[in-house]
């Protein structure tokens, strides 16, 4: 499989200077899904807003501590609650007494269809999440956490995950898992929903950053046009569905295989996931429907 950004490698564990009151430690965990590993940053020089602490990771721990020095850990901000994301927030906190921040808990941001389709246990999913993470205080949209230096908004920019948040900074975006350079994100219902993602670029789209600073992998410098992209990408897999079930009805996983063919087979199962994911969505639409409930494993064909 081709490096999709053989530039970008940071070292584990050191801090890196992105930009005056901005530095970035990337955690430990490298992998097919996280590219070379989180992207902890770190917000401010003697008030510091740590974002994204990153997985139970001991080492990491001591890293992003280290990186602080003299300041003081003011705020713990969490774009949301996936396994490479939040678990590190609570023993970050326990270790400088500074407040966890978030949406909320696991299930909190999910849309009401979503809701109604996670009671049905049909649909899977659930993939890395956090399911202990609990925040000591929540953000709304809109929400703003100041310190000496900074002044961070929040977003609700769920589709990636309900109770994803991103932070802005001025004309800077931390975008978490909503927009990375490397990859398009996965959506995978009932956490992840494609429609709500759509909504979340579609918002972000309608404002002018200077730089993303995603959850993994490099900045985006063009943000415009990296957005446009992931909108574009998104409408063209959900024009080859549809003309993929032209053909007739099929599941989630034949889709897959279908559409998926420069996919090593070790990922097939994650964008089998993205291929539920607008279908569900395309079925909220009336443009699909299962045959029957609606499950991961429906054959859907065209209305």
């Amino acid at each position: 499989m081709q490096d999709p950004d053989p530039n970008f490698r940071p070292v584990p564990g050191r801090p890196e200077p992105l930009g005056p009151g901005l530095r970035r430690v990337l955690a430990p965990n490298p992998s097919p899904m996280t590219f070379r590993g989180t992207n902890t940053y770190l917000v401010g020089t003697r008030d510091v807003a740590v974002i994204d602490p990153g997985p139970s990771d001991m080492t990491h721990l001591a890293a992003i501590l280290s990186a602080v020095g003299a300041g003081r850990v003011t705020a713990i901000l969490v774009t949301h609650a996936h396994l490479d994301h939040s678990p590190l927030a609570r023993p970050l906190g326990e270790a400088t007494g500074a407040p966890v921040l978030a949406y909320g808990g696991p299930e909190a941001g999910r849309s009401a269809a979503m809701r109604h389709l996670a009671s049905s246990g049909e649909l899977g999913g659930g993939e890395g999440v956090d399911r202990t993470f609990r925040p000591d205080e929540t953000l709304a949209d809109g929400d703003v956490v100041t310190g000496e230096g900074w002044s961070l908004r929040a977003l609700h920019t769920p589709g990636h995950f309900g109770n994803h948040l991103s932070f802005a900074w001025d004309d800077i975006l931390f975008t978490g898992d909503l927009v990375m350079g490397w990859a398009s994100s996965l959506v995978s219902p009932p956490d992840g929903d494609l429609t709500d993602f759509m909504a979340s670029l579609d918002r972000i789209s309608r404002s002018e950053w200077s730089v993303l600073y995603p959850g993994h992998g490099a900045p985006v410098a063009a943000p415009a046009a990296r957005v446009s992209a992931l909108l574009t990408h998104r409408r063209a897999r959900e024009t080859a569905i549809l003309a993929a079930l032209a053909d007739g009805p099929a599941t989630p996983a034949l889709l897959a295989a279908r559409l998926y063919t420069e996919t090593p087979r070790h990922l097939l199962p994650a964008a089998e996931r993205n291929v539920l994911a607008h279908l569900v969505d395309l079925s909220s639409r009336a443009l699909v429907a299962p045959a029957g409930a609606l499950s991961a494993a429906s054959e859907f064909g065209l209305t």
